[in-house]
């Protein structure tokens, strides 16, 4: 059952039509579900592909996927956490969310004394 997005050339609004099969949408004449107009074009719509996990295991060790992290930078640490934390396809549970989200407003993990680098869960973050 495809579903179709277009974009109405007269209201600019982006429509989803929704088909019971590819020939009806291939006969179909679509209009927009906003304003009515029939002066519709078809978007291109995005694929899913799918990884197995040793792919993205591979894909996670390429060298060129940390070539632009600055670890001084929490940002920039938070983007490649983020992108790793996606990579895995699972939730990483709201610890991980919570660092992630402090890091991206700028706060640095403390270099606290354990070996671990520091504490991300429960403030052990520096104040500036």
């Amino acid at each position: 059952m495809p579903i179709y997005d277009y974009r109405c050339q007269d209201c600019r609004r982006r429509v989803s039509l929704f088909y019971q099969t590819f020939s009806a949408a291939e006969n179909a004449t679509p209009v927009c579900t906003n304003c009515g107009s029939g002066n519709i074009a078809r978007l291109v719509s995005r694929v899913a592909l799918l990884k197995s996990e040793d792919s993205r295991l591979d894909d996670m060790s390429d060298p060129s996927a940390f070539g632009d992290i600055d670890e001084n930078d929490p940002r920039s640490m938070a983007r490649w956490a983020r992108k790793m934390g996606d990579s895995l396809g699972e939730d990483m549970g709201d610890d991980f969310n919570e660092m992630i989200d402090r890091m991206e407003a700028g706060e640095m993990p403390d270099d606290g004394g354990d070996s671990g680098g520091g504490d991300f869960g429960s403030g052990g973050f520096d104040d500036d």
